[in-house]
């Protein structure tokens, strides 16, 4: 069975890059030195904290097995632990992307497989 993890990433950016094969990342991935992921149960969280209210967002779903060893979970909010990529992350890997628009709550609006 595919495991997903996932990434919020800015439409334009990510489209861009992936146009290359690859995307090394948002500013902050590239300051921390790896790119931030979350888990199903951890992406919603993630966009009520880092992303609320930015449009142009894409969820970026993601085989786990194909990122190999250099994906590492490390501890981060409040103790849980976060799917980390210490390379950039190659087209082959992503498994879809779609917009995460904004509902009438004011909260990004995901596809059921994020739960």
């Amino acid at each position: 069975m595919q495991r997903l993890i996932f990434k919020i990433a800015d439409r334009d950016e990510f489209e861009r890059a992936m146009a290359g094969g690859r995307y090394d990342g948002a500013a902050i991935d590239i300051a921390d030195g790896f790119i931030h992921f979350s888990t199903a149960a951890q992406a919603r969280e993630t966009a009520d904290r880092h992303f609320a209210g930015r449009e142009g967002l894409l969820l970026v779903a993601v085989d786990e097995a194909a990122l190999g060893a250099a994906i590492k979970y490390e501890p981060s909010r409040g103790g849980d632990l976060f799917p980390h990529l210490f390379a950039p992350l190659e087209r082959n890997a992503v498994v879809w992307a779609v917009p995460l628009p904004i509902g009438s709550d004011g909260r990004h609006v995901f596809p059921d497989v994020v739960r």
